[in-house]
């Protein structure tokens, strides 16, 4: 009897699943009796149950070898057995032979954005980038360099027309069909009607080490505190500014010596960057997120970034760049 190499390479065609519903028994034995009876080759699983929303998420890697159907098949096939299994079942499979695309809303620093494009030409995130968005033209030359095509929307003070501005990006955002879009050192906040459009999609990077210093100029509310330690978060961007579903983060020590200028030119942020695009960039789709309970006292961790992928706006810490970057590539916890 001859038992074929369980090596797996990480170039190797994959089909990624990540699914989440309402917990309970036999959704395991399930899933691995689907893929069984197809004869996939599971190479990675992770499962994840949350106590407090009673919801379970799984990420399936299977090599596409195995399976003798292609992925429209596969697809329909499982379908099937998603409806089966109910009415609130979320899933999405991933073929990782197709490159994930992404658009990059920008506004004048460059920090971010320069990062981002040379991983992207070094190829250390594996993804099809689509466009550039930027509120200035400062960073055209930049994305023209890489040869990105870039489109400048300008966005006026009064609420209308910056209403009509955010119109106009969404126009040229939907018009890329991303799986992603980053705002790097994007200066506009998002409104919710694009929040929740771009749900699972939207990441921001906000430097600070989230729940802390949430909002504008983080660098001087630590200062003010004297913290010891600052960091970088990469999270999905919701409604609710710097409150998103935590991908990633990192951290780097300080002391009482460093101003808020120091802090800027750490490389924690750049890090931070760097694992949360990576763990995007090992394919797997977006999370989906159940919805958000409403709780009384403290605000708790939230707890349903278990499934993988993308959202982002960028500080001017080196580090948000990289904080930023694994989580796209990533999806970490998919």
């Amino acid at each position: 009897m001859t038992i074929p190499a369980a090596h797996t390479t990480t170039d190797e065609r994959q089909y990624v699943l990540t699914l989440s519903c309402p917990d309970t028994t036999g959704i395991v034995a399930k899933l691995s009796s689907f893929i069984a009876d197809i004869g996939g080759w599971i190479t990675e699983a992770g499962f994840f149950t949350d106590p407090e929303s009673g919801w379970f998420f799984t990420r399936q890697a299977v090599r596409a070898a195995s399976i003798s159907m292609g992925f429209d098949e596969l697809s329909q096939r499982f379908a099937e057995v998603a409806s089966e299994m109910g009415p609130d079942v979320r899933w999405r499979l991933w073929d990782t032979a197709k490159p994930k695309k992404a658009v990059i809303l920008v506004s004048k620093e460059g920090h971010c954005l320069h990062d981002l494009l040379g991983r992207v030409a070094q190829n250390d995130y594996p993804m099809d980038l689509a466009a550039v968005i930027g509120n200035h033209e400062d960073l055209r030359p930049i994305a023209q360099a890489h040869g990105i095509p870039f489109h400048y929307v300008p966005f006026p003070k009064d609420a209308v027309g910056k209403r009509k501005a955010f119109d106009q990006v969404a126009d040229l955002v939907n018009a890329e069909s991303p799986d992603a879009i980053v705002l790097a050192r994007f200066m506009q906040i998002l409104p919710p009607d694009l929040c929740e459009m771009w749900s699972g999609k939207a990441i921001n990077i906000h430097h600070s080490f989230l729940p802390s210093f949430m909002g504008a100029r983080p660098y001087h509310q630590a200062y003010r505190r004297g913290v010891k330690l600052i960091g970088a978060t990469c999270h999905y961007a919701t409604e609710d500014l710097d409150d998103g579903p935590i991908i990633e983060q990192d951290v780097i020590r300080i002391s009482h010596k460093d101003t808020p200028s120091d802090m800027r030119i750490r490389d924690s942020l750049r890090y931070a960057t760097t694992r949360s695009r990576r763990r995007e960039n090992r394919p797997r789709p977006r999370p989906t997120i159940p919805p958000r309970r409403p709780c009384s006292g403290l605000r708790k961790p939230n707890r349903h970034f278990r499934l993988n992928s993308h959202r982002l706006s960028t500080p001017r810490h080196p580090l948000a760049a990289s904080i930023f970057a694994v989580s796209i590539v990533k999806g970490r916890r998919g």
